[in-house]
């Protein structure tokens, strides 16, 4: 960033409200800091668009677009590298999300990563942690969002156990106080379930122990709020507080006969779900008292993308843990990727646009072989479920589709991959780590040959010594099979020799 004081915009699409910011980067003695420029909220309750079957209805889809094209026009001036936008619960158990992020994308004019549960707990993480003291022990986060809650237990920086869980505000909202009715038993019923969901965690949250409890996002501060403004409570959320707040609102038996101080209206729809999530995380975690931070996941994604500016990437640390978890031979792995990583490189200086995937393509081929902790039989397949649907840390559900497409392509018959096909942007890396691993097939340490690839218009043209290849027959007769793979997907490999 050549601006001394650049702007960075995070866009956190929950399934309560959607929010924006704005914030400033100040460079201090090799530390960046953050200093909040411009907020939005839009109360769109995406979650409470999800039919029976988990399809959004257009009403939601409505709101959502609405409210993104505003955020769109406030973020006009960004580049890409300025903006982060993620979606969450509602999103990730749509049906019909694939097509709500294509408009949604267009809406907003930027990429839109749909984040994993334990992702979203990192992040929320990340901006919890920054804007609370260190030093004060472990503490216990708890984000409860429109369709899940977020547990984490962290100290400092650092989240040393995170999970999520389908229970949030509007979900619950709408489970057991769909028409506005608030009945003793429906209050009871809405904590017990929620209750039930929470206790799968009990055992390890208390076992791990912490300090203090925080509580981030929406439903935390508003009951926060609701308990200070009616004197429940000095500061914070506490189980008195929260027994007083139960009282009122099913004394009140409907939404519209709540006179709470604090509360805000727009709130108000989500709260007797929210209140019953809290109530639960408090009676089946034994807790007392909760402060409330303003840090939250918006938060967490401006931090994230300083990291990743300043070689802290989250997504490096994630694809070394894997590399010891697997067992994978990194020394090969390695020698993959430099390799994958060259041909990639040349075909760079033809198409400057594909080097925002190089770090894709390094960790693809890092992790190509990490199937065959399973079996050697079908390895990529297995290798493509892992990277699909495993916990990965800094990744986006997009970023680990991506990978487990790219390392099934790289073995096995290429029919599983056709739609790879489409344009070059979407085939030249998976086909650079798929060469790589040909020519590295016997794992062997010999110099390779001078390979060299130019961009075809649909597909490559690859070229290497006449003598090398003369010597290693396997590998070219590997190749000259690689071209009919190539064809059955539409794509061509050119292959000629040199002196």
């Amino acid at each position: 960033m050549s601006n001394p004081h650049p702007l960075i915009a995070s866009v956190d699409m929950g399934s309560s409200s959607f929010r924006m910011i704005v914030a400033r980067v100040e460079e201090l003695n090799g530390q960046s800091q953050i200093y909040l420029v411009d907020t939005l909220r839009e109360p769109v309750r995406l979650g409470a668009g999800l039919d029976a079957n988990k399809y959004l209805d257009d009403a939601s889809q409505a709101r959502a677009l609405l409210a993104l094209q505003r955020f769109g026009e406030r973020l006009r001036a960004f580049e890409s590298h300025q903006v982060r936008a993620v979606a969450t619960n509602a999103v990730r158990v749509a049906r019909n999300a694939a097509e709500f992020i294509a408009k949604a994308e267009a809406a907003l004019g930027f990429p839109i990563d749909v984040i994993s549960g334990v992702e979203e707990a990192r992040l929320v993480y990340c901006g919890v942690a920054h804007q609370l003291p260190t030093g004060h022990g472990k503490r216990l986060v708890v984000d409860i969002g429109g369709g899940s809650t977020e547990f984490i237990i962290g100290e400092d920086y650092e989240p040393l156990a995170m999970e999520s869980l389908y229970i949030g505000c509007v979900s619950t909202a709408q489970a057991y106080f769909a028409d506005g009715s608030i009945s003793a038993k429906a209050m009871k019923n809405a904590i017990m379930a929620a209750r039930k969901e929470v206790a799968v965690l009990r055992r390890q949250i208390l076992d791990m122990g912490w300090t203090h409890a925080v509580g981030s996002s929406g439903t935390a501060r508003a009951l926060a709020e609701i308990c200070i403004s009616n004197g429940f409570t000095d500061h914070g959320i506490s189980a008195s507080g929260l027994a007083k707040i139960r009282e009122h609102v099913v004394q009140a038996g409907h939404l519209d006969a709540i006179t709470l101080n604090g509360l805000k209206m727009d709130r108000l729809p989500m709260m007797p779900g929210g209140l019953a999530v809290m109530s639960a995380v408090f009676e089946e975690l034994e807790i007392q008292h909760m402060e409330v931070t303003d840090g939250a996941l918006r938060q967490g994604l401006l931090y994230d993308m300083l990291g990743r500016e300043h070689n802290d990437d989250m997504r490096e640390i994630t694809v070394a843990q894997f590399l010891h978890r697997y067992k994978i031979d990194a020394g090969h792995a390695q020698k993959v990727r430099d390799l994958a990583e060259m041909l990639f490189k040349q075909l760079c200086k033809q198409a400057p646009v594909l080097k925002e995937q190089l770090p894709m393509l390094r960790w693809a081929a890092l992790l190509h072989e990490i199937g065959l902790s399973i079996g050697h039989n079908g390895h990529h397949k297995h290798a493509a479920y892992i990277l699909g649907n495993a916990d990965m840390p800094g990744f986006s559900k997009r970023e680990q589709a991506i990978l487990s497409t790219w390392v099934l392509a790289h073995n096995g018959k290429l029919g599983k991959v056709s739609d790879l096909a489409m344009t070059p942007t979407q085939w030249a890396a998976p086909m650079c780590l798929r060469l790589a691993a040909l020519f590295l097939r016997r794992r062997e340490v010999e110099a390779l040959p001078d390979i060299r690839i130019k961009l075809l218009e649909n597909g490559l043209q690859l070229s290497a010594p006449r003598p090398w290849l003369h010597s290693h027959p396997l590998t070219q007769y590997s190749l000259e099979t690689e071209v009919e793979q190539w064809e059955k997907i539409g794509l061509t490999l050119g292959l000629s020799t040199r002196r």
